[in-house]
């Protein structure tokens, strides 16, 4: 599972994810929790940033309203659903962050765990996207992040942790001339565990109201 997660080097945001913009960068944030609106990467040659608002709601639900927003959506299953079959084939993205926070349970509760890269200060979690339009012609785009199995170390904080692609397969996950799920697939692997590190943070991780760079320093 993915519920928290940061996105803090706003600044290299284009430059990483070869975004041709004169937008000014997104600011920083480092608790992003569901239903908050973010930037997406989406589309190929050339790449693309569109806010959209984390947790997605199928084009077909009858009230967008009232339908639960998938945060998550598991590797293992994406052809199998309903919800992200089409999606699989069209409508992927790239979700940009700086790392991730999980919750390990101890005996004295659950302790909020900061999770990043150890060479790469912004990479990006594979996800998909949805277009929607209400009645009034108002149109929405909404995402969710994959998740996969756990690697070495995420296997001791949680069972599920978010796909974070390898850099050389973003170029292939955004290339809309790729719709195969055997091509896609096999992409969305748990990241090697040698390049990753985890350490305790604070409870004030906790509350989505919270934000601020002292959130991802060590507890």
């Amino acid at each position: 599972m993915c519920g928290r997660y940061v996105l803090a080097e706003t600044q290299a945001l284009y430059q990483r994810f070869n975004v041709q913009s004169d937008a000014p960068p997104a600011a920083p944030r480092y608790n992003v929790a569901p239903t908050q609106m973010m930037p997406v990467v989406v589309k190929h040659s050339p790449n693309q940033i569109v806010l959209m608002r984390w947790g997605l709601v199928p084009a077909w639900a009858k009230d967008a309203r009232q339908a639960a927003p998938l945060i998550n959506a598991r590797a293992e299953t994406l052809t199998e659903k309903r919800s992200f079959r089409q999606l699989l084939a069209a409508q992927r993205c790239l979700v940009p962050a700086s790392g991730f926070y999980e919750w390990k349970v101890t005996e004295t509760g659950k302790i909020p765990q900061y999770i990043h890269l150890k060479h790469e200060a912004l990479f990006a979690f594979a996800g998909l996207y949805e277009r929607s339009v209400d009645d009034q012609g108002t149109e929405t785009f909404t995402y969710t992040i994959i998740t996969t199995t756990p690697n070495a170390v995420m296997a001791a904080i949680h069972n599920r942790m978010p796909v974070i692609l390898r850099a050389a397969d973003e170029e292939a996950w955004l290339n809309p001339d790729e719709t195969e799920p055997a091509r896609l697939l096999p992409l969305l692997q748990p990241y090697a565990a040698e390049e990753m590190e985890a350490y305790a943070v604070s409870r004030m991780v906790n509350s989505p109201r919270n934000d601020g760079p002292q959130l991802r320093e060590p507890a």
